[in-house]
């Protein structure tokens, strides 16, 4: 079956475990014998240092990409993990927003950029920055699907219709394939009745676009960013592995 999905990684609220989920469900995809790559579009380049790529070393990143009309293909790096590969990001990134406001078709950068590169991938996972400025935008105008991880913790559903109006902007005007089609609970922790009630009610308003796979909060999957690699090749036995491994079965069959 030919996949090619390109997927957008999106909530304004930071914090909330986007970029955790980029690069730990790339990852379990890639271990599942897809190609992946993801797009680091986060100036604080989180996914990038978080899978042990040097911005140090980098020729170009994605900030090239955006601005400079550079081809993806020049800036794409391999990861520890086969078949998972990324488009760094580094801090240039943040004065793109600025810099691509006089830019001629703007908010379809990103898109144009990825036309060559999406035959050779099966998902593409673009992490996108905390915000709804132009990068998002451009996420959302390049991709055909939007996840939306939410903390079960309090205030998870605040900021979310912005989101969620943005999106249909974005489809009615733009890019009328876009869709919310997952629905990602993070940070989980049974032992509150919080959770509980954070995770009933978005299964309650999203219905089956919430995924069965939940994350839980983990210690090891905040030290695994430290050391440069996903959870699966950090401490693969962990819940946080496993939680990752599921949802990514759950999404490459969904």
């Amino acid at each position: 079956m030919n996949l090619k999905r390109v997927i957008a990684v999106a909530n304004q609220k930071g914090g909330v475990g986007k970029t955790t989920t980029a690069v730990n469900l790339g990852a379990s995809l890639a271990e599942l014998g897809y190609r992946v790559l993801i797009i680091d579009l986060d100036p604080q380049g989180n996914a990038t240092t978080g899978l042990g790529v040097n911005i140090k070393n980098l020729e170009y990143s994605v900030y090239d990409v955006l601005i400079g009309d550079i081809p993806v293909e020049d800036c794409i790096e391999p990861t520890g993990v086969k078949g998972l590969f990324i488009v760094p990001s580094t801090i240039d990134l943040a004065g793109a927003e600025i810099e691509l406001v006089p830019t001629f078709s703007r908010e379809l950068k990103l898109k144009k950029a990825l036309e060559g590169p999406k035959k050779d991938f099966d998902f593409i996972l673009i992490d996108c920055p905390p915000s709804l400025g132009l990068i998002t935008v451009n996420a959302l105008v390049a991709a055909d699907e939007v996840f939306v991880p939410i903390q079960c913790e309090y205030y998870a559903l605040e900021g979310l219709g912005q989101l969620l109006r943005n999106v249909q902007l974005v489809k009615n005007n733009i890019n009328s394939k876009l869709q919310i089609t997952s629905i990602i609970l993070t940070m989980y922790d049974g032992r509150t009745k919080l959770a509980d009630n954070v995770a009933y009610e978005v299964r309650k308003h999203f219905g089956s676009k919430v995924c069965r796979s939940v994350i839980p909060r983990s210690v090891r999957l905040s030290e695994a960013p430290s050391y440069g690699q996903p959870i699966s090749i950090f401490d693969p036995t962990s819940r946080g592995a496993i939680a990752y491994k599921e949802l990514a079965k759950e999404i490459s069959n969904g």
